[in-house]
């Protein structure tokens, strides 16, 4: 496997590209960054994500610049195989941070959590502690849901330089933390920031994960709506059909969508 994330191909998903990885090369990849004390940050991105990059040029930019992009949904996978991809599978957000901290006795990384609603980020402090004790999960922040004021920045930024965490988690919902990753990253000490959106809920049991053939069939998105359906049913309602439409526009050659110039290049950790 290519040693580093720049090395590895894209597949292009009506214009996004999304890294054909699957889960062990995502991981190899980012304990590889942190290893050799890069500093970049990490994007976990289904159809939500390349849909609201289609109406945030802003967004596309942050996608292309990302040490990695990795497929967390299943159409972006089918993509990628209809491209030769044969190799590329799902990246599930919850799954990743699971697998770093399982391997911390070998990967040594130090762990940030940073997202959430009120209390979310602690309560996973310590649930991960207690399934993962050797783990060293040094501390947890939640930013406030809007922009944050010059005394929450400076705040962010004084406890992340005490701590200086190897990676930061942000569990906050697309785009904002992907927004938030490409504006702070390079403001505070940590190597990685890895943006798993409702990675947070789902291990402190406020979204119920779903059984492996819903995931594998592509469904995932009709359980969480569900679920939560007052919240979710606008961004579905108006993602799906108009990612389906673009896709196929891609799919039939009728339409062809440009990757933006990458610079994924891992940036030395000062």
């Amino acid at each position: 496997m290519p040693d580093n994330a720049a090395s590895i191909a894209r597949a292009n998903v009506v214009g996004i590209g999304i890294h054909a990885v699957n889960l062990e090369a995502a991981v190899a990849l980012i304990e590889d960054a942190v290893r050799n004390a890069n500093k970049g940050y990490v994007c976990v991105t289904g159809v939500h994500g390349v849909m609201e990059a289609q109406r945030d040029a802003a967004l596309t930019s942050v996608f292309g610049n990302a040490l990695l992009v990795v497929p967390d949904g299943m159409p972006t996978v089918w993509v990628g195989h209809w491209q030769g991809f044969r190799t590329m599978q799902r990246v599930f957000g919850p799954d990743l941070l699971l697998r770093i901290l399982q391997r911390s006795p070998i990967n040594c990384c130090s762990h940030f959590f940073c997202g959430g609603d009120y209390g979310v980020a602690e309560e996973l402090r310590c649930r991960m502690q207690s399934r993962f004790p050797a783990a060293r999960i040094l501390g947890s922040y939640r930013p406030p849901f809007r922009k944050l004021n010059e005394r929450e920045e400076a705040d962010f930024i004084r406890i992340t330089d005490k701590l200086r965490p190897d990676i930061t988690w942000v569990g906050l919902s697309t785009p904002k933390q992907e927004h938030f990753m490409a504006e702070y990253l390079p403001r505070i000490h940590t190597k990685l920031m890895i943006g798993v959106g409702a990675a947070f809920d789902y291990h402190c049991g406020r979204i119920k994960d779903s059984p492996q053939w819903v995931k594998a069939s592509g469904l995932q998105w009709l359980h969480r709506l569900i679920q939560d359906p007052l919240r979710l049913w606008k961004r579905y309602l108006r993602n799906n059909p108009e990612f389906l439409a673009l896709l196929a526009l891609q799919l039939s050659g009728i339409k062809k969508y440009q990757m933006p110039c990458t610079d994924n290049r891992a940036i030395p950790h000062p």
